[in-house]
């Protein structure tokens, strides 16, 4: 008889993060095992009947059971104190009605529910963290250091990591920060870094290159990532290659990369602004020579793992970043394969912009990405970790 998981993500299994991150990885978890999925879909999303029944369909042929509930955002505090209410009375439905084992809590709201789950019914809790999703919304501006807000949730976080059977995290930077907190030391917490995979078999080196030199950027413009930054990257690169362009694949933020781009001064035709849907993104990076972001480099950040990173370099990308996120720098230097800046004067962006340019004349670069990818970011690396976890929840070893 198969084991049964109960999988709760908050994040929806409409947006392209819940395909790649989630039913991805699911996918090939279920052949071994009965999984149920609970998702808190957005309403804008599930309006999309057409989305909505390939995913269904999709998640139906892998054998997983989906119970879609809907995300509410405003106002904040009482939508996600309802959100996790649902959650609880879904969770303690399905575990009791088909008998499931261990509960996969993806990031910390679900992690509420798991916890409860654990305490009423027993049940087997794995605490994927996502990163330090509390010390996020301050270092992201959301809360103060010292609002009750912050201090509960950090006392949430820290019975998640005491209590939780087994702990995976995006980075070694933080399993190692966790390592240091007061009240771990000197315990065993049994974790596991999986990084955020991609399907190598979709991001895959393409047989061809336009004309020229095209430098993207995949994904979000806010909050973590300074996009204007980006903006005096591409000016430089533009120094030093005139016929450079830039590539922006982004799904919502156009109106304000658009006026961040013309501050900047980059003129209207050396840049392309586009949406493209999950399956569009490969197809897109193939128009690519290199990519370029640069994140944050706040505390909570030790713990990213940017989805973009494996699948830029799965296409056989290199890469220009700044250090102080997760392992990237590590993953990047190490492996020849990109550029992490140490801050963003212009004398150390134009050093980055000629190692970038370096790299990507080298013909063996894309090689070494897609070696780095296999090694690092590979969905076949993750799921086959996730299965160690789900083993080790079943008592096998």
């Amino acid at each position: 008889m198969k084991s049964g998981v109960l999988y709760i993500s908050y994040d929806g299994m409409l947006e392209p993060l819940g395909q790649s991150q989630v039913i991805a990885y699911l996918e090939r978890l279920a052949a071994n095992r009965t999984i149920h999925l609970i998702s808190f879909e957005k309403p804008e999303d599930w309006r999309d009947e057409h989305a909505r029944s390939a995913i269904r369909d999709r998640l139906r042929d892998a054998g997983i059971q989906w119970h879609p509930r809907r995300y509410h955002r405003h106002p904040t505090i009482l939508a996600t104190t309802w959100d996790i209410v649902v959650g609880i009375a879904s969770a303690l439905w399905l575990i009791s009605r088909y008998g499931l084992r261990t509960v996969h809590a993806r990031s910390y709201v679900p992690s509420v529910v798991a916890m409860v789950a654990k305490r009423l019914l027993g049940t087997n809790f794995i605490f994927d963290m996502r990163g330090f999703w509390v010390d996020e919304r301050v270092d992201g501006g959301l809360w103060a250091r010292d609002s009750w807000i912050y201090q509960s949730a950090k006392w949430c976080e820290r019975r998640f990591l005491l209590r939780a059977d087994h702990i995976v995290s995006l980075t070694k930077a933080a399993v190692e920060e966790i390592n240091r907190f007061d009240y771990v030391r000197g315990r065993m917490l049994a974790t596991t870094v999986i990084p955020t995979c991609a399907d190598l078999q979709r991001f895959q080196p393409a047989g061809w290159r336009q004309d020229g030199f095209t430098l993207g950027y995949v994904g979000s413009a806010g909050t973590w990532y300074l996009f204007d930054e980006l903006v005096e990257c591409f000016i430089e690169l533009m120094r030093q290659r005139p016929d450079a362009r830039l590539l922006i694949i982004n799904r919502n933020e156009h109106d304000f990369i658009r006026r961040r781009l013309e501050l900047g001064g980059v003129p209207a035709g050396a840049f392309e602004l586009r949406a493209a849907s999950h399956v569009e993104i490969p197809i897109q990076m193939a128009r690519m020579h290199a990519a370029a972001f640069f994140i944050k480099p706040a505390f909570s950040k030790k713990a990213s793992a940017p989805t973009k990173l494996g699948e830029l370099l799965g296409c056989g990308l290199p890469c220009l970043t700044n250090q102080g996120v997760g392992d990237l720098a590590d993953i990047l230097e190490e492996g020849n394969v990109g550029v992490a800046v140490e801050n963003f004067e212009r004398a150390t962006l134009a050093e980055g912009i000629r190692r970038l340019l370096e790299m990507a004349a080298d013909p063996r670069t894309s090689k070494r990405c897609r070696a780095v990818a296999n090694r690092h970011f590979s969905l076949d690396e993750g799921v086959a970790r996730y299965e160690s976890v789900y083993r080790q929840m079943d008592g096998v070893r």
